[in-house]
């Protein structure tokens, strides 16, 4: 089935509008489960088209990864913003992430998803998925006291925290439990602000 293509996406580069549709695709429906004819249908291109920008499915899934990462973070700082965190303060983890938990369109996170999907067949993926936790970590030990004892493990911990409540929030039909467990880890995990 052929979706309309938006006005907005259909003035898009056709690189731009492939990446765009299988990143909607791929999050929402899994890598595995979306062929590179269902791509090229709903993006508006032609075979051609599509392998000349991504000469394989797997340049496409990378690709998608790295997309779906600068999309990410930059949603997140926005959301730390929003809840406080220009503060340092770990408490805006919690609202941040209910607020992308409500989102319609919640599936978990992209990079978990990645691994369990097709981490074996392409180990490049793994490694963007590193990437990407080690970042989420880096901002959430931002969000400490620099001074803060075992800083680095502590951020660690509630990125650790903060992955389990993602998978918890994907898996149950309501968040609240998963940000509830999240919220008593960045109590027990962050230093008294001042």
């Amino acid at each position: 089935m052929t979706r309309d293509i938006a006005p907005e996406t259909a003035a898009l580069p056709a690189r731009e509008r492939i990446l765009r549709t299988a990143h909607d695709l791929f999050y929402l429906e899994g890598i595995r489960a979306t062929g590179i004819d269902r791509v090229i249908a709903e993006s508006g291109v032609t075979k051609v088209t599509l392998y000349r920008h991504f000469p394989s499915k797997n340049e496409l899934i990378l690709a998608f990864l790295k997309y779906r990462h600068e999309r990410w973070m930059t949603w997140f700082d926005a959301a730390l913003l929003r809840h406080g965190a220009q503060h340092a303060d770990a408490k805006a983890l919690v609202p941040a992430l209910a607020e992308w938990f409500a989102h319609p369109h919640y599936r978990g996170c992209a990079f978990i998803n990645a691994v369990a999907e097709i981490g074996p067949a392409l180990p490049e993926a793994v490694v963007c998925a590193r990437r990407h936790k080690q970042e989420l970590a880096e901002r959430i030990a931002a969000l400490l006291p620099a001074d803060a004892p075992q800083r680095e493990l502590r951020a660690r911990a509630l990125a650790q925290a903060v992955d389990g409540a993602i998978v918890r929030a994907a898996s149950e039909t309501d968040p609240g439990p998963a940000l509830e467990a999240l919220a008593f880890s960045v109590r027990t995990l962050s230093p008294s602000q001042p």
